[in-house]
C-alpha cells in the first residue's frame, strides 16, 4: 500500500492521482456569456447534482496548476450570474473534448467544436443543441477553495429551466439510461461510456487545434462524417498540403489504388475507416489529395 501525504507531493502529481482514483465523474459542459455578449463553452468533471428542492447543480472550474490563472467560465459566471450546464453523451464527446482547448478569450468554442448555439429562454448563455439534456441556471453563489494553482471554485447553480430531448425518454416519460448514452471522465485520457465501458479520447493539442470551423466545406458538410469525426479532424495543428498528401499517397500504393477515380463520397467513406481507428493523419492525407 502506497501512502501519500498531500503536503509532500506537487499539486500536479496529487491532481493526477486524485483524478485517477475518483471516477467516473459526470461532465458539466458549461456554456456562459461574458458581459459583452461573447459565448464561451468548456467541460468540467468536478460536477454533480446536490439538491432537488431547490434544484441545485455544482461544478468547479479550478485555477490552472501551471500558472494559477482562472478560466473564462469562472469569470463569466462571476460577472453575469448565469450558466447553462449541458449533459455530454457519446455522440458529442470528441467535439466536447475539442472545446476544452484553451482558445483565446475572443474565440467561440461553439464554432471551433462545430456545435449548435441554441438560444436559452431564461438566461442569456446559449445551450448546446446536440446535448440530450440542458439546464438553464442562475448562479446563486461562488465559493473559492483557495488562491493557489489547483484550487477549485464551487459554482452553485440553481436550475431555472430544464430541456430534454424526447428521443432519450422511455414509454413512462422517464430518461432511458441506455438511450441517453452518457459519458463520464476518468484519469488521464480515459472516459467511461455508461452503457459500454471505458474508452480513450486523446487530449486536445497543446498547440491549438484548427477547429471544426476551419475544415474544408466539403468535409464539414459531409453526410459521411459524424460530429465525433469532425471533432477528431479539427484537433490537428494544420491540414496537410496537397503536395504533402500526394507524396504520402504515392508512398502507400494500397491507399492510392483505393482513391483513384472514385467520387468524393467514397473518399470520405474511405477516410472514415481510418478515423474510426483513430488514424487521423492517414485520414487527413486521404482527404487532402
Amino acid at each position: 500500500m502506497i501512502t501519500i501525504d498531500p503536503s509532500q507531493v506537487t499539486t500536479g502529481k496529487l491532481h493526477g492521482l486524485m483524478l485517477g482514483a475518483i471516477g467516473p465523474r459526470p461532465i458539466a459542459f458549461a456554456s456562459t456569456m461574458d458581459i459583452n455578449g461573447n459565448a464561451n463553452l468548456s467541460p468540467f468533471s468536478f460536477f454533480n447534482v446536490f439538491s432537488a428542492n431547490p434544484p441545485i447543480l455544482i461544478f468547479s472550474p479550478a485555477r490552472r496548476v501551471r500558472d494559477n490563472t482562472t478560466k473564462h467560465t469562472l469569470e463569466n459566471a462571476k460577472s453575469t450570474k448565469e450558466a447553462v450546464i449541458n449533459i455530454v453523451n457519446y455522440d458529442i464527446v470528441q467535439q466536447m473534448s475539442l472545446s476544452s482547448t484553451e482558445y483565446p478569450e475572443d474565440v467561440n468554442e461553439f464554432v471551433k467544436s462545430g456545435l449548435t448555439m441554441m438560444p436559452s429562454e431564461k438566461v442569456k448563455a446559449y445551450r448546446v443543441g446536440e446535448s440530450p439534456v440542458q439546464f438553464e441556471c442562475k448562479v446563486n453563489q461562488i465559493v473559492p477553495m483557495g488562491d493557489k494553482g489547483g484550487a477549485g471554485n464551487l459554482i452553485i447553480c440553481e436550475v431555472v429551466l430544464m430541456h430534454i430531448n424526447e428521443n432519450v425518454m422511455d414509454e413512462n416519460n422517464r430518461i432511458d439510461q441506455h438511450k441517453i448514452d452518457q459519458v463520464a471522465r476518468m484519469g488521464g485520457n480515459w472516459y467511461s461510456r455508461a452503457n459500454m465501458g471505458m474508452f480513450e479520447v486523446p487530449k486536445p493539442l497543446i498547440s491549438i487545434g484548427i477547429g471544426v470551423d476551419a475544415l474544408p466545406e466539403d468535409v464539414r458538410n459531409s453526410t459521411v462524417f459524424t460530429g465525433n469525426d469532425l471533432g477528431k479532424l479539427g484537433n490537428v495543428e494544420k491540414i496537410p498540403t496537397k503536395a504533402e498528401a500526394l507524396e504520402f499517397v504515392n508512398n502507400h500504393i494500397d491507399i492510392k489504388g483505393k482513391i483513384q477515380e472514385v467520387n468524393l463520397i467514397e473518399i470520405h467513406k474511405f477516410a472514415k475507416q481510418y478515423l474510426d481507428q483513430d488514424d487521423i493523419d492517414i485520414a487527413w492525407n486521404i482527404l487532402a489529395v
